[in-house]
């Protein structure tokens, strides 16, 4: 950076400019780039101190890592984490006060089943905003070719390709859900070839066994179709294609409401595009 003028003064902007350089970092401040974008709550709330430790990287990659990016030092840029989360929480705070403001005394169980249906609601306008069109004609031609999709997924992500596997099952479109009891999960991939796709959500902190098997897929040349949080996510390494879902939380849960959304709407693109082949 030439000068503080050039500075990004916002997350967004922030957010952009890692993402361009993300080829090009050394591996420490790629290391703690990938960690920001992810984390973006605990670079806001956190020191240097714990933040490194957290991180895995010393207290001076965190100074490198600002400098590296135009700031004078962490502290600046730690400035623009912070303005985004009283950004965030002022936006929160306008809708809860606005729900509380409808109906005068609230339950402490309609406030929360409030609370939820706002970051939703903010999780379904983020994911809308951030899908780029091509990358979505991109996937569903990909999903749409395929002999059998693979379905991969674990933890809190695993609801979105159980209805995935249901779903395509009622349109008729082979699919098998990677979520063998007995442990063979990485002999039911290797069936999978290049006539073959994969859809693989994940996120941070993400699931060693999804990884893992994308990888596994990507290196058999099977296209992978992935949902993650970031472009620094693992995950997006393997893809051949990937969408990012970013979730709003309340009170720090995080519901799948968008990536339902984005995944039933690739499941019925699919079964559509199929249609006209």
């Amino acid at each position: 950076m030439d000068n503080g003028a050039s500075l990004p003064r916002d997350f967004d902007a922030l957010r952009t400019m890692i993402l361009d350089r993300r080829e090009v970092l050394p591996k420490r401040l790629a290391q703690i780039a990938a960690y920001a974008l992810s984390n973006p709550d605990e670079i806001a709330f956190g020191t240097a101190a714990s933040i490194a430790q957290t991180a895995g990287v010393q207290p001076s990659t965190l100074i490198r890592f600002a400098q590296h990016l135009g700031f004078d030092g962490f502290t600046s840029l730690q400035s623009v984490f912070r303005e985004r989360l009283r950004e965030r929480q002022v936006s929160y705070e306008e809708r809860l006060s606005a729900l509380r403001g409808d109906t005068h005394g609230l339950s402490k169980n309609r406030v929360i089943l409030n609370g939820f249906l706002a970051a939703a609601s903010h999780s379904i306008e983020t994911i809308s905003h951030n899908v780029d069109e091509d990358v979505l004609e991109r996937a569903v031609d990909i999903l749409a070719g395929a002999e059998t999709i693979y379905l991969l997924a674990r933890r809190r992500s695993y609801p979105i390709t159980a209805y995935m596997a249901y779903a395509f099952g009622k349109l008729k479109i082979r699919n098998q859900l990677i979520e063998s009891t007995a442990g063979i999960d990485p002999e039911i991939i290797s069936f999978a070839g290049s006539r073959d796709a994969a859809i693989a959500i994940s996120f941070s902190p993400y699931a060693s066994a999804t990884i893992e098997h994308a990888a596994a897929l990507a290196a058999r040349n099977v296209p992978v179709v992935a949902i993650t949080d970031s472009a620094f996510s693992p995950l997006a390494q393997s893809a051949t294609v990937w969408f990012e879902a970013a979730e709003g939380d309340f009170s720090g849960f995080r519901s799948l409401s968008g990536t339902m959304a984005l995944a039933m709407a690739l499941t019925v693109s699919v079964a559509e595009k199929r249609r006209s082949l």
